[in-house]
Formats: C-alpha cells, sequence, structure tokens
C-alpha cells in the first residue's frame, strides 16, 4: 500500500511537471478558463512579423476570447524544428510553409487541414496556390511570392564603369574588374544551401529552358543525370575557380546577415538572392537602398532558356494542422493573414510581392520586381520545395559540394539520378 501511495505521488509530480512544461511550450493550442490560445508560427523578421502580428491583432479584436502565441523562428532552424513538431503531433495550429512538396509530404500523412471548402481560393495567383494544391485540394494560402534576381551596389558599378551584364560571359568580365579592385564580386552564405541552390537552378534553366526540370521531375524522358545538369555545375565551378565569391562562403550562415554585410559596407557588389533582401536592407541597412538596383540571371551561350524565365518561391504559405482544437478559428486565422488588407501592407512595407490577384505595390522599387514577375514567361519553385523531402536535399547537398568543389558535377548528376528512381518511379 505504501508502495502504491508512493507512486500515486510521484504520478502527480509528474503529471504537474508535465502541464507545467506545457503551458510554458508553444506546441499545443490550450484554452484557459474561457480563453482560447492558438498557436502560430513564422520565420520573418522586421516589416514582414509586424505585418503578420497586425493581421493577428485584428483576429483578436475580432475574438476577445481568443489569444494568439505567435513565436518566430529563424529560418535556418525552422523546417526541422515544424518536421519534428508535426511528426509528434505537436504542432501549432497555424503555420508557414512554401508549399512544394515539403508542405505535399504532411499533406499526405493526414497532418494538414484540406481548406478547399472552407476559404474563398479565387482571389489567389493560380499558379502561386497551385504549389500548395494536391489532387485539387488545397492546403495552404500563399500570402508572398517572391523571385530572384541578382542585386548589386549601383555606386560600386558607377565607379568602374560598369554595365549590367545580359550574358555570363560579360558577368565574368565584371567580376575580374572588381577583383583587380580588391572588392568581392558576388556575396554568398551558403551553409544551409538553398542560396546556393539558386545558381545551380538559374544556369539549369538558362541552359535547357525549364521543361528540363519537368521532364526530369514527372520522369518523361530526361533525367537529374542530363547534360544540362552537369553543364550547370560546371557553370557554378567556373565562378568558385575564378574567385568570384566571398572566402568560405560555404561556412557562413544567411540568417545571422554576415553575406548581407558585406553588400552593405562595399566589400562586395553584388549577390543573387530572393527580393526578401530587399526587406532585409529596409530592416538592417535602409541607407543602403539608395545604392540598391538589380538585374535578371544572365544567359548562357547556347543556352534554350530566355532572360523572362525566372526562379521564385511561394512564402509564407500559411497552413493549419490536422489536430487543431479549434480548426474554425485556425481557418479564419490564416484567412486573415492572407487576406487583402494584410496582402496590401505586406507589398507596401516590405517590398515584397504577393499570391493575391490585385494587389499592385505602390513603392517604386517594389513597382520595378512586381513587372518582372508579371511579365515572366514562367516562374520556377524551388527544386528542394517541389521534390520529395529526401530527394531535395539531396539537391541541396550535391550542389553545396559542387560549390566547395568537393565532387564533379557528373558526380552530383549520378547521385540525384540515382534517387530519382529510388524515390519518384
Amino acid at each position: 500500500m505504501k508502495k502504491w501511495g508512493a507512486f500515486v505521488l510521484i504520478s502527480i509530480s509528474l503529471f504537474l511537471s508535465a502541464c507545467a512544461d506545457s503551458s510554458s511550450s508553444s506546441s499545443d493550442s490550450e484554452s484557459t478558463g474561457d480563453k482560447i490560445v492558438l498557436d502560430f508560427w513564422y520565420i520573418d523578421p522586421g516589416e514582414k512579423e509586424e505585418v503578420y502580428l497586425e493581421a493577428v491583432k485584428r483576429f483578436e479584436e475580432k475574438h476577445p476570447n481568443v489569444e494568439v502565441n505567435a513565436l518566430r523562428t529563424p529560418n535556418d532552424n525552422y523546417k526541422q524544428k515544424l518536421s519534428i513538431a508535426i511528426s509528434g503531433d505537436e504542432a501549432p495550429d497555424v503555420f508557414h510553409s512554401w508549399g512544394g512538396g515539403w508542405l505535399k509530404n504532411f499533406a499526405e500523412e493526414g497532418k494538414v487541414l484540406d481548406l478547399t471548402d472552407k476559404v474563398d481560393t479565387s482571389r489567389f495567383n493560380e499558379l502561386v496556390l497551385d504549389n500548395s494544391t494536391y489532387d485539387e485540394k488545397v492546403y495552404g494560402l500563399p500570402l508572398g511570392l517572391t523571385i530572384d534576381v541578382v542585386f548589386y551596389n549601383k555606386e560600386i558599378f558607377d565607379e568602374y564603369g560598369l554595365k549590367t551584364p545580359e550574358t555570363f560571359e560579360e558577368w565574368m568580365e565584371i567580376n575580374e574588374t572588381l577583383k583587380e579592385n580588391d572588392i568581392i564580386p558576388i556575396t554568398l552564405a551558403n551553409q544551409t544551401k538553398w542560396t546556393g541552390a539558386y545558381y545551380f537552378m538559374n544556369f539549369a534553366r538558362r541552359i535547357a529552358g525549364p521543361e528540363l526540370f519537368d521532364s526530369a521531375f514527372n520522369r518523361e524522358g530526361r533525367g537529374f543525370d542530363d547534360p544540362a545538369y552537369v553543364e550547370a555545375g560546371e557553370y557554378i565551378q567556373k565562378l568558385v575557380e575564378a574567385d568570384a565569391f566571398n572566402p568560405g562562403f560555404n561556412g557562413i550562415p544567411y540568417d545571422e546577415g554576415q553575406g548581407r554585410q558585406l553588400m552593405y559596407s562595399g566589400q562586395a557588389a553584388m549577390m543573387d538572392i530572393t527580393i526578401s533582401f530587399l526587406n532585409n536592407v529596409r530592416t538592417e541597412a535602409p541607407e543602403f537602398e539608395e545604392k540598391l538596383d538589380f538585374f535578371l540571371f544572365p544567359t548562357v551561350e547556347g543556352g534554350e532558356g530566355d532572360i523572362s524565365q525566372v526562379g521564385g518561391s511561394a512564402s509564407p504559405v500559411w497552413s493549419v494542422t490536422n489536430n487543431t482544437e479549434h480548426p474554425d478559428l485556425a481557418i479564419e486565422l490564416v484567412n486573415e493573414l492572407a487576406s487583402v488588407e494584410t496582402a496590401q501592407a505586406y507589398t507596401d512595407r516590405t517590398g515584397s510581392l504577393t499570391g493575391l490577384t490585385g494587389i499592385e505595390p505602390q513603392d517604386e522599387f517594389t513597382k520595378r520586381l512586381y513587372e518582372v514577375a508579371e511579365n515572366a514567361s514562367h516562374i520556377q519553385m524551388p527544386y528542394d520545395q517541389t521534390l520529395p523531402p529526401e530527394l531535395g536535399e539531396l539537391h541541396k547537398d550535391t550542389t553545396q559540394a559542387i560549390f566547395g568543389l568537393e565532387i564533379t558535377p557528373e558526380e552530383a548528376a549520378e547521385q540525384m539520378e540515382n534517387k530519382a528512381k529510388e524515390l519518384l518511379e
């Protein structure tokens, strides 16, 4: 009997401890008396975060009995953290995703809510919404659309009489001029791999057109070992061997901002990155914006792709976990986070584009980026967000290794194709 009593006391102690831990956790929705708490995870800092939190405030004002527990996690750590939470059924009610294969994996596992009949999908750009639609079911609402461009310091270009390049050969000539004047041509922070992956996708698209990826992904003839993919890796290694990048680029994380600081300080002249960089500039170094401009990724000799084909990404895409205790409220929250009011503020204040139709930026710089997206003949979503997660990670790993001159482009292509046969056929 004494043992049983001790067991009960220990059990009660453990239960109370677990409850205490749960109350400080941001992973599960909870109710405290009449107060309902929804957990909301996102990655963006700065003005984007402010726009999200203003949407949250509007939602809370409509529901005085609801509190939204908003938690930001830096991009570099977010995917792993969310994947662990979702696999353990401890995901937040509402969360940031990128759509594509990454979200599709969760949808197939029954981890995210089907929003198809619960939201007005007509207000979204169809191409962008397709990125989070599987088997004609919508699993995420895309607030943001980003495109990939090469940002540059126009003050440096003017000083050395440089014109924006249209071809790879012209780009290499610019690199040589900059190096001769002790300026890093291109800054890259590639520890987390997705930044370098844009180069690989851009070169492949310039060499063989956007049909190359579609063919390899859908297993319709050309594969990930296609000569065009090998050539894309060779172009990357030409840049590396020409010392176009900052020293140690493969070990530098993007989120900490070291790569961006090279731009702000004038030590580096260019950066190939998504237009989220403009939001970083306005948050971290607003005085630098007057020096900032951009050009589209150059073409390559004999390539089938053209300058109107750009890389892009849908982010953030707002999704609802399937085990939320308050699905109606969670859906209403994602609707507010992807509302016209939120989208207009998101575009006007962060220099970003949106996945909603009819939202034109008022800001002149952002208008130019909007025109690029509007005139694009094709927008390629990132491979790692479209492919199954295991293949997407291999794509980033092999691309980083290409940058590091650790493997040949042929070896990377062979690894990708072997894994594609395993996962896609």
